[in-house]
């Protein structure tokens, strides 16, 4: 039996002209609310899957450390997500795979906490933490458009405790799980597909389409490095779902 869960992290702000890229504001004002000086309050909804005896994390949110050096991005009612997960009665030790979309602070953020004394520590020791082999790559040396996007205290203690597991192609993780690569807003994004009930799909596909506004081919991020490509990712995973019952939970939005 597979059970899930939407687990709502916290919010921040974003510049909705960068949210949106060439869309003009008139038109994208009619989809997502934005204040005074012109952010969009965004979401950082992560899901947690039960399939028999494995437990899946799919993005981990922000997490709880050194939040008063983002103090740009403003955020909003942040959740560590070991927290959420303990209140559904689950343990951190209990997950067993850990699948992060992407690198960005906002997606793996709460992969590490430090604890009373200021020290790192990981924050689902026992599960195998999965990022695109391109992705990883980016991430160690990465381009000048994505640096600060990039935290080494988010992941380098999980390499360093051997926890990190490198996807070069899509895979099935396990029976009705499958993961699939995605370029455009970064490098090998990873996208999830996971079959709840014969045909029925929760498609997690976080950045490649991150509110239920990008759902439309032409609204791209401009915070996205290849926007070509967003639009063909985009498309692709559209394509995919399209013959399918399927639900989208989106990373950015309700």
């Amino acid at each position: 039996m597979i059970q899930y869960h939407i687990l709502e992290t916290g919010f921040f702000y974003a510049d909705g002209g960068a949210m949106f890229g060439a869309i003009p504001k008139r038109a994208w004002k009619r989809k997502i609310i934005a204040d005074e000086e012109n952010r969009c309050l965004m979401s950082m909804n992560c899901l947690l899957v039960q399939i028999d005896d494995r437990i899946l994390l799919f993005d981990t949110g922000i997490g709880s450390k050194d939040l008063k050096k983002l103090s740009y991005y403003n955020f909003q009612k942040v959740k560590d997500i070991r927290t959420f997960i303990e209140e559904i009665n689950i343990k951190p030790e209990d997950i067993t795979d850990v699948i992060l979309s992407h690198l960005h602070f906002d997606h793996c953020g709460g992969c590490t906490y430090r604890d009373n004394s200021g020290n790192l520590q990981i924050a689902f020791p026992n599960a195998k933490h999965y990022v695109g082999a391109k992705q990883w790559q980016n991430f160690l040396n990465p381009n000048d458009l994505e640096r600060d996007s990039f935290r080494k205290e988010d992941i380098l203690p999980i390499e360093e405790k051997g926890l990190l597991h490198l996807i070069e192609e899509d895979i099935e993780l396990l029976p009705g799980v499958e993961i699939k690569l995605y370029d455009g807003h970064t490098y090998n994004q990873l996208a999830a597909y996971i079959n709840i009930n014969n045909n029925e799909w929760l498609i997690f596909p976080s950045d490649v389409i991150p509110t239920r506004a990008h759902l439309s081919d032409e609204w791209i991020s401009a915070y996205d490095i290849e926007p070509l490509k967003s639009l063909e990712s985009k498309r692709k995973i559209k394509e995919w779902a399209k013959d399918k019952k399927h639900k989208y939970i989106f990373y950015h939005s309700s």
